[in-house]
């Protein structure tokens, strides 16, 4: 198999869409779809579909400012499907401190905040890449 794919950005105000600055679920799938795609552009040489998820569980919240890494990687190669696992963690914390906005501190230990197993296709007529 292929090494695993990793993304690690700021969740920005602009995420935020609920009180308190918490970040959007939907917001950390969205992310899980970015590294999909790029896993499957090096094993296939193609962007592929989405096809569903079969699990996605949210374990901890995000806030804006928080640093998020997100991981995937290729378990299992069909003929034209690929199923993938994710996990998204926050590596470093904001919101540490109410009188200081800006404080921030690097988590010792990454903190779970998601976790999900999806299946992508590529069709053979765009698998690009021989394996």
């Amino acid at each position: 198999m292929m090494d695993p794919v990793k993304l690690r950005l700021r969740m920005s105000q602009n995420d935020a869409h609920y009180a308190g600055d918490l970040v959007d679920g939907a917001r950390i799938t969205a992310l899980f779809g970015d590294v999909a795609t790029e896993l499957l552009i090096r094993h296939d040489g193609d962007e592929g579909l989405f096809v569903g998820y079969d699990s996605i569980a949210f374990k901890a919240p995000v806030y804006a400012g928080d640093y998020i890494e997100v991981e995937g990687e290729i378990v299992r190669v069909g003929n034209t499907s690929r199923t993938m696992h994710f996990s998204a963690w926050k590596v470093i914390e904001s919101r540490i401190d109410p009188d200081c906005a800006s404080a921030a501190r690097v988590l010792e230990e990454p903190l779970l905040v998601a976790k999900a197993i999806g299946t992508c296709v590529v069709p053979k007529d765009r698998q690009r890449l021989s394996r």
